[in-house]
């Protein structure tokens, strides 16, 4: 019974609250009419923090796009956001990302990434990454996944105002996986170092995610939403009829929007493979959250449970093998959300080998015990058994 409180306690602070609602009533909602060739009247826009970039409110993440047309429309049609990485498929996605931009360089922010422990890596890395977007500069030059205020160096962050002082980059920023405010205060008290964090937000995460959002706009920092779509889950398996429901009735968009109604929220990274995905995603600019994605987000949130780490850290340094169970669930997420088993696989055999060669089916018990009902056993083995 505790357990059922606190998840509607949850709910309810979540903006999520409402009467139990059946799947089948879902197939009731209001769907929203498929829209033709995108026009700029239907975009909306946002200043980023201090940096007084005006971005389109959704932008494009471009992790796992494999497609260059894809982005090179979305351009076209009036999107002026776009992020990449230093590590994104083994490097080669600046390449296709670049060449996709060259024509719109000027009319567009572009950001990138780095995963470096180093100075000396770092700039290395802007360097490579210039060379492989086709440009002298980027606009924001983020420090990639970080989840402790330790792991705010004084060398990197050194790294990145020299980057800045040569005119390689405009902005710098960091980026947090974690669905822990802690990193937030962290950053905010190396102010005025950095212009943007790139954050994990979305319906699932601690209300106080809110919070510490606002108080970092406050102090003139641009915040850039990723993990939008709380782990993608958008391709329905055959015979699944619970995923086909709510892939229909836009469970997607309804989380897109959810990320929107949040006006500290200067834009999004949806990871976009598809034209049908880029569709869905404009219309978050133009069609209000509605009653009807709250019942959508319901059902979304009772389905993917069971199966998504929202990165709360309540598993940080639970696992008696030392496993980093919320990385190991995010690359499941990789494959099983985002239908891209290649990455979950690299960012698996990524680990340690010690690490990698753990099987959770050699212990007794399990120790961890999610607080928000991920079957972490379940989904750990999962990731053994699928990506080693």
């Amino acid at each position: 019974m505790e357990h059922k409180s606190s998840r509607r306690n949850f709910l309810a602070a979540a903006g999520l609250a409402l009467p139990t609602v059946a799947l089948a009533s879902i197939g009731k909602a209001q769907q929203t009419p498929k829209l033709g060739p995108p026009s700029s009247g239907g975009f909306s826009y946002r200043v980023l923090g201090k940096t007084g970039l005006k971005v389109t409110s959704v932008g494009f993440g471009c992790m796992i796009t494999s497609d260059q047309s894809v982005i090179e429309r979305a351009a076209d049609i009036g999107i002026t956001y776009f992020d990449s990485a230093r590590s994104y498929q083994n490097g080669n996605n600046e390449r296709m990302v670049g060449a996709a931009l060259k024509a719109k360089r000027n009319s567009i922010t572009l950001s990138t990434k780095t995963g470096a422990k180093t100075k000396e890596e770092a700039l290395k890395h802007i360097d490579t990454s210039l060379t492989e977007l086709g440009t002298d500069h980027v606009d924001i030059w983020y420090l990639h996944g970080k989840g402790k205020p330790e792991e705010l160096t004084d060398e990197l962050l050194e790294a990145q105002q020299m980057a800045k002082k040569a005119g390689k980059t405009r902005f710098v920023g960091v980026s947090t996986h974690s669905g822990q405010p802690e990193l937030f205060p962290a950053v905010i008290q190396k102010m005025p170092h950095f212009d943007v964090i790139l954050t994990s937000y979305n319906f699932t995460m601690d209300p106080k995610m809110d919070e510490v959002i606002a108080s970092a706009v406050k102090q003139g920092i641009g915040i850039v939403g990723m993990k939008v779509m709380a782990g993608g889950f958008r391709r329905a398996k055959p015979g699944d009829k619970q995923t086909e429901i709510l892939k229909r009735e836009g469970a997607m968009l309804a989380a897109l929007k959810w990320v929107l109604k949040n006006k500290n929220v200067g834009t999004t990274i949806p990871s976009i493979t598809d034209n049908e995905q880029l569709e869905e995603n404009l219309k978050a600019m133009s069609v209000p959250f509605s009653d009807a994605d709250q019942k959508i987000l319901m059902a979304q949130l009772e389905y993917i449970s069971p199966l998504y780490c929202r990165m709360c850290g309540s598993c940080s340094g639970q696992c008696p093998k030392g496993l980093p169970v919320s990385d190991m669930l995010r690359y499941v997420s990789y494959s099983e959300g985002y239908g891209q088993f290649q990455l979950a696989r690299e960012s698996f055999l990524s680990l340690a080998p010690e690490i990698r060669d753990v099987r959770c089916n050699d212990c007794v018990s399990c120790p961890i015990h999610c607080p928000n009902g991920v079957r972490v056993t379940e989904r750990l083995q999962t990731a053994q058994e699928l990506l080693a």
